[in-house]
């Protein structure tokens, strides 16, 4: 196994479970130093309640070749932020990729229901957690990042800026949330090229996070059982695919031809050759395009 990212130093903020773990793990497996945080731990649990620690990620991302460092953070408290460069600042004395993948906004979704019938609280909150935490972490890591030329900052989100400019996603909240994070990279993108950095908004597919899964009630070994229910979950992928999108444009010493721009894990895949776990390169938004919207029967051939 290659590792690009020997001596390169990586924070996922947001990396306790889900595309923020294995964004991580993949960077890892690269070589790369991993910074990892969240608020879930073996002790405590945020109000996400879910088994997934911080801790875990840290050592998956070991056990993938890298260096994995928990550190457990409330990324809408920014002195908690400001220790953490702080530290990674007195530890490491740099920081080549920063990548933005706070989120924990599920159980605040209220589905399809008007602005007028929305709890604004939830709301709100949802709002805090999508965008005031990716800002927060951008102003106080970003200084960091750009002491050297070449750093990668990378936007988690949920839809390309092609896919959310027409589609109405659920809510006022979560529409604006996502649409939002679109718009971080592309303004982070105009700041950073004086410094020679790059700023990318990256999108997943249809993830097979730990949730996804459980919601369904399958696993892993046996998720194409839950195409039952939802035909189109062919066309899923694991959270490794979108890591190892990441650690791809990490790896590029060309990543600057991606300033600015919205893209998806499977679109950087037919540039970059990395598959999922499986060997397929599944390709969500041209199965999106192409089947689901003009509402065709569900069927991968030829999109994995």
């Amino acid at each position: 196994m290659t590792t690009p990212l020997t001596g390169k130093i990586a924070l996922v903020a947001g990396a306790t479970r889900g595309a923020g773990r294995q964004i991580a793990v993949q960077l890892g497996a690269a070589g790369a130093t991993v910074y990892v945080t969240g608020r879930s731990t073996r002790e405590r649990r945020s109000e996400m309640d879910r088994s997934e620690t911080i801790e875990e990620t840290a050592e998956l991302v070991t056990a993938a070749g890298g260096t994995g460092i928990a550190v457990v953070v409330d990324h809408l408290d920014p002195e908690q932020v400001r220790r953490l460069v702080a530290r990674i600042d007195a530890e490491q004395g740099r920081l080549d990729v920063l990548v933005n993948d706070v989120w924990g906004g599920d159980p605040l979704i209220t589905w399809d229901k008007p602005v007028w019938e929305q709890p604004l609280d939830a709301g709100f909150r949802m709002l805090r957690l999508a965008v005031n935490t990716h800002i927060i972490t951008s102003h106080f890591a970003l200084p960091l990042l750009i002491r050297n030329p070449g750093g990668l900052v990378v936007e988690i989100g949920d839809g390309t800026k092609e896919y959310n400019d027409t589609e109405y996603r659920v809510s006022l909240f979560y529409d604006l949330a996502k649409v939002s994070v679109n718009r971080l990279a592309f303004s982070q993108a105009h700041e950073l090229a004086p410094h020679g950095a790059t700023a990318v908004a990256l999108s997943p597919g249809w993830l097979r996070s730990e949730a996804m899964l459980e919601l369904f009630g399958v696993t892993e070994a046996n998720w194409r059982d839950a195409a039952a229910g939802q035909p189109h979950f062919v066309m899923s992928e694991t959270p490794a695919f979108v890591g190892r999108a990441v650690a791809a444009l990490a790896a590029d010493p060309d990543r600057a031809r991606w300033n600015g721009r919205s893209v998806d894990s499977g679109g950087l895949a037919q540039v970059y050759g990395f598959t999922d776990l499986d060997g397929t390169r599944p390709h969500w938004a041209c199965y999106y395009e192409e089947v689901v919207r003009p509402g065709k029967p569900a069927d991968d051939t030829g999109y994995r």
